[in-house]
């Protein structure tokens, strides 16, 4: 154990152990290694900036009511759920409305692929699932009042939660619905209690801080999902996103992610990747979120050569190829590759931590984590180039695993350099080694919260884990444990440079491309085929010949015509 291991106390996971009277299996030993040298306890993260002011926030019709002048909102309120019945009585139809949206149901069918998709029903190469884990994911969860044993299906009245999207004081947080081991209740500690009658007369419409309460912290943490996606996007500068900046555009979230009757524009499950369609009839936004519903079909400045040829470019080349140039460049890294195989290693019969990873804003990363293994960071990176129609096929938990592929791909983008509906598109690659079940070759549900026994984050038995969370689903599972190498790949979409950023023509046009290895590409600069090479020198070689011919002859023959005469 290196000397900068972080060793987590009795409010993590020494009780969590006490609680569930589990030991490590076998493959999970624990490490005889010297102590290291600093203790610390598992710490709450850090209160959420102040909330930025005056953010353009979509097509409205009005600016936000003051609430506090609102009768039903005086209050006390003793928790969130009474605060969504007062909200109720002036929006009566906003719950109907947000059950019917993929934020509260976690399922959606895709219908160009048919797949059935959403948090319901995808694993993931992060946290591995979300189903049967809803107690520590539902701390995103827009619901109230889920108990042990409930599916999230929130039918009763005022079970959605108002606070999470529109608190505007920055001092709302949602705990846990169901009680987990004492291994993940150290991250809620020493939060101050919620005065809900100040946050519900102080609501108003989303900004980036609420947005990004879930969105800057799926996967486990801050940034570790997005590579464009973190907490420097609350306050970025101008030269991390020009749209998001104060100094910039100021967007909200919601500026481009329209929303009507709580159903939001724009899904990772069924994305646009060429829109032909520009920003519709004059003056109106369309309800979609790419680049072109504010800028048009044809952007670039015109009349100019450049202008046309980089038109030209953004028919088979997405926006945020060039106007993206790299991802995770606000401070706040990314991880790029996570390790489950080593998760579950203990020191004296506890998990700890080790940061050995000090990002641009100066705060310490997780590099091991008893929990969830071994990780890897990165920043300021450049993205994977693919060729993409808006389509991905998911590996999902009844799909069978062949033996052909080195990496296994939780979710593959489809499109080709035939596909016309194809563009190249940034991506963010996740590298995870995740257990699956090797008998059956199928992606398994890893119960990983809870206050059972069988909660791995609490006994560290991984087979016991996977056991539980196949049984809960009706799932089969052969009980052989295998590690399964994975790739998902995520588009990158935020963090827009200012134009003078973009990338430049060189980084392309270059032996060294950045789209070297994006098949079907030729580029002047790059690409190289000695026949084509081979007759272009021939096809210059032999009009510079025949130039010199002609021009010989008609120089003789000119001078013979004056001699004769």
């Amino acid at each position: 154990m290196t000397a900068r291991a972080r060793y987590i106390t009795s409010a993590a996971l020494t009780l969590c152990l006490a609680m569930s009277g589990a030991r490590a299996q076998e493959k999970f030993q624990t490490t005889d290694s010297p102590p290291p040298a600093k203790y610390q306890k598992m710490e709450a993260p850090p209160p959420p900036p102040p909330p930025v002011l005056n953010q353009a926030s979509g097509v409205r019709l009005s600016e936000p009511a003051d609430h506090s002048k609102f009768e039903a909102l005086k209050g006390p309120f003793a928790d969130s759920a009474a605060v969504t019945k007062a909200c109720a009585t002036c929006h009566t139809d906003a719950e109907a409305h947000i059950k019917k949206t993929i934020h509260w149901t976690w399922n959606y069918v895709n219908p160009r692929t048919g797949q059935h998709l959403g948090k319901e029903n995808v694993i993931n190469n992060f946290c591995t699932n979300a189903k049967d884990n809803e107690g520590m994911c539902g701390v995103c969860h827009i619901g109230n009042g889920v108990k042990p044993g409930e599916e999230y299906a929130f039918n009763k009245q005022t079970s959605v939660d108002c606070l999470v999207c529109h608190d505007r004081t920055g001092k709302y947080y949602r705990l846990p619905p169901t009680r987990g081991n004492s291994a993940c209740a150290a991250m809620f500690e020493g939060r101050d209690p919620i005065n809900f009658t100040e946050v519900a007369q102080h609501v108003g419409l989303p900004g980036r801080e609420n947005c990004g309460t879930c969105h800057f912290n799926g996967g486990g943490g801050d940034g570790v999902k997005h590579g464009d996606l973190d907490s420097s996007l609350i306050r970025p500068s101008k030269a991390l996103d020009v749209h998001m900046s104060e100094q910039g555009q100021n967007f909200a979230c919601s500026e481009c992610h329209l929303s009507q009757h709580h159903e939001i524009a724009g899904s990772r499950y069924d994305m646009i990747a060429k829109d032909e369609g520009g920003t519709g009839k004059p003056g109106l936004r369309r309800d979609v979120t790419t680049c072109e519903s504010c800028h048009g079909a044809t952007p670039h400045p015109k009349p100019s050569l450049i202008g046309y040829q980089l038109d030209a470019h953004a028919q088979r080349l997405a926006c945020q190829t060039c106007h993206v140039p790299k991802m995770a460049r606000g401070g706040v890294a990314t991880i790029t590759d996570w390790d489950w195989s080593t998760a579950g290693k203990l020191y004296n019969g506890a998990g700890y931590y080790e940061e050995e990873y000090t990002q641009g804003n100066g705060e310490k990363r997780h590099t091991y984590w008893s929990i969830k293994g071994d990780f890897k960071w990165g920043e300021n990176l450049v993205p994977t180039y693919k060729w993409f129609n808006g389509e991905m096929i998911y590996t999902l938990a009844d799909t069978k695993i062949g033996d052909k592929k080195a990496v296994t791909p939780i979710n593959e983008p489809q499109g080709g350099w035939m596909d016309p509906k194809s563009r190249i598109w940034p991506f963010k690659e996740m590298h995870t080694n995740v257990p699956y079940d090797a008998g059956n070759k199928t992606l398994v549900f890893n119960h990983l919260w809870g206050a059972d026994k069988t909660a791995f984050w609490g006994n560290f038995n991984i087979k016991k884990a996977i056991a539980a969370g196949m049984e809960i689903e009706h799932r089969p599972f052969s009980g052989e444990i295998g590690f399964l190498k994975t790739v998902s790949n995520w588009p990158i979409t935020h963090m827009v440079a200012p134009k003078e950023d973009a990338v430049k023509c060189g980084e392309c046009h270059a032996q060294k491309s950045r789209l070297a290895n994006v098949p079907g590409v030729y580029m002047p600069g790059h690409t190289r085929f000695p026949w084509m090479d081979f007759l272009g020198l021939a096809g210059v070689g032999l009009t510079l010949a025949g130039v010199a011919v002609h021009g010989g002859l008609r120089i003789a023959l000119t001078k013979k015509h004056k001699e004769d005469a």
